[in-house]
């Protein structure tokens, strides 16, 4: 007799099969939950450059490049306008003060000198001819005066000698009346004529004064006006070496325009060009040096540029110590400027991970150095090869320093 055999639920098979499902969930479910979602990126360690963060004396400088140039430079303008006649001296000359550079022409002030110096002439005429007449007004009432004295002393003697006849009744007093009319018409006339003189006098002196004084400014006028007629003749007012001439013979030139520049030869000072990071921090008085034929040279900085182009800045620096010989424009030196005093501080070397990241973040490797993580950090004051860490880092830490360019937006680096 048949037995009838019953299918087991739950075979080995299906058992298998099942705690392989159950796993796949836990693994998915544990993923989806606990698991690592940030975005990675493989690099491979040979590409990248690993520093590590250390902590020492912060040195507050930074190098950058300075050129010589002259301490003083002479611009030459024109004073007066006028065509070029001769250029007597070429661009790159050394030139002695006064020496004649070039020279212009201009006939319109040839001209005015001309009518000022017949003004002038018509002018010192006039004076010459007023003082005559007044020479002669004198004489003219030196005159008078001379025939009213003897006029008076005339009519005064037949005056009282009439008088004294009448008082006697050998005349009549008709005759007595008119001598002594005549004797206060001459006592009359005089003051007339002295009163006449000192007016006259006054007003000669006053009008020959004028005349004088338009003399002496016609006079200054024309000296002006040839002071501009030698203007004509540039000349160097400094020694050193002519540096540029903007002239050509025949060319015109208005006043005020640049006709050359002249350096001074026998001192220098260095210029140059700073990042405008550091514009809040650089000032009158800060020190800087750099070597030179096996010594080192001291610098401060005396006059700041604020015009910020290209994203920099320019200051002038001037020997603190004695100059070095032989010095030549155009020539360029490393400067080490300092900007603040050493301190001790967390040290991370530069790179360029810093044009990335403008130092908000870093990769930091882990202990077994197997990935690098990206790290929020804080940098403060930074030199040629460090920056100061401010937060986000610990002495002994490792970190990539290199371009982060090909990282793209990846949190996580896989070290290959």
């Amino acid at each position: 007799m048949d037995r009838k055999i019953e299918k087991k639920k739950w075979t080995t098979q299906k058992l298998i099969w099942i705690s392989l499902g159950v796993i796949f969930i836990a693994v998915v479910l544990y993923t989806t939950i606990w698991g690592d979602h940030r975005s990675k990126f493989n690099v491979q360690r040979e590409r990248i450059s690993i520093e590590t963060v250390t902590e020492g004396n912060f040195q507050d400088y930074i190098t950058v490049t300075g050129t010589v140039v002259p301490s003083r430079t002479v611009y030459l303008d024109a004073l007066e306008g006028g065509y070029v006649e001769e250029v007597l001296i070429e661009e790159g000359s050394i030139v002695k003060k006064g020496d004649i550079i070039l020279r212009l022409s201009n006939a319109n002030l040839y001209l005015s000198i001309m009518n000022q110096e017949a003004d002038l002439a018509d002018q010192m005429n006039n004076l010459r001819s007023t003082r005559l007449s007044m020479e002669q007004n004198k004489l003219n009432l030196k005159q008078q005066l001379m025939d009213v004295n003897y006029q008076l002393v005339t009519q005064e003697r037949d005056y009282l000698s009439k008088k004294e006849l009448f008082e006697k009744d050998f005349i009549s007093r008709e005759e007595y009346l008119k001598s002594q009319e005549t004797y206060d018409y001459y006592v009359n006339y005089k003051d007339l004529l002295l009163e006449s003189q000192a007016t006259d006098s006054l007003f000669r002196a006053v009008q020959i004064e004028q005349l004088e004084n338009s003399v002496i400014n016609m006079g200054k006028n024309l000296d002006m006006v040839r002071e501009k007629l030698e203007s004509l003749n540039l000349r160097a007012p400094i020694d050193g070496q002519l540096v540029a001439v903007n002239a050509e013979v025949g060319e015109a030139k208005s006043a005020g325009q640049r006709l050359g520049e002249i350096n001074v030869t026998d001192s220098f000072k260095i210029n140059m060009e700073i990042d405008e990071h550091y514009i809040s921090r650089t000032h009158r008085e800060l020190v800087g040096e750099f070597d030179f034929a096996g010594s080192t040279f001291q610098l401060e900085i005396t006059k700041i540029y604020p015009e910020v182009q290209n994203g920099r800045f320019s200051v002038d620096l001037e020997f603190s110590s004695e100059q070095p010989a032989n010095l030549r424009t155009g020539q360029t030196f490393r400067i080490k400027l300092e900007l603040g005093e050493s301190s001790e501080a967390l040290l991370l070397p530069r790179g360029g991970f810093y044009q990335s990241t403008g130092g908000q973040y870093i990769f930091v490797l882990s202990a077994d150095e197997s990935y690098a993580e990206k790290r929020d950090i804080r940098l403060g004051r930074m030199n040629p090869r460090y920056y100061e860490v401010l937060e986000g880092l610990s002495a002994g830490e490792k970190v990539i320093v290199s371009s982060y360019a090909n990282f793209g937006e990846a949190d996580k680096l896989i070290m290959k």
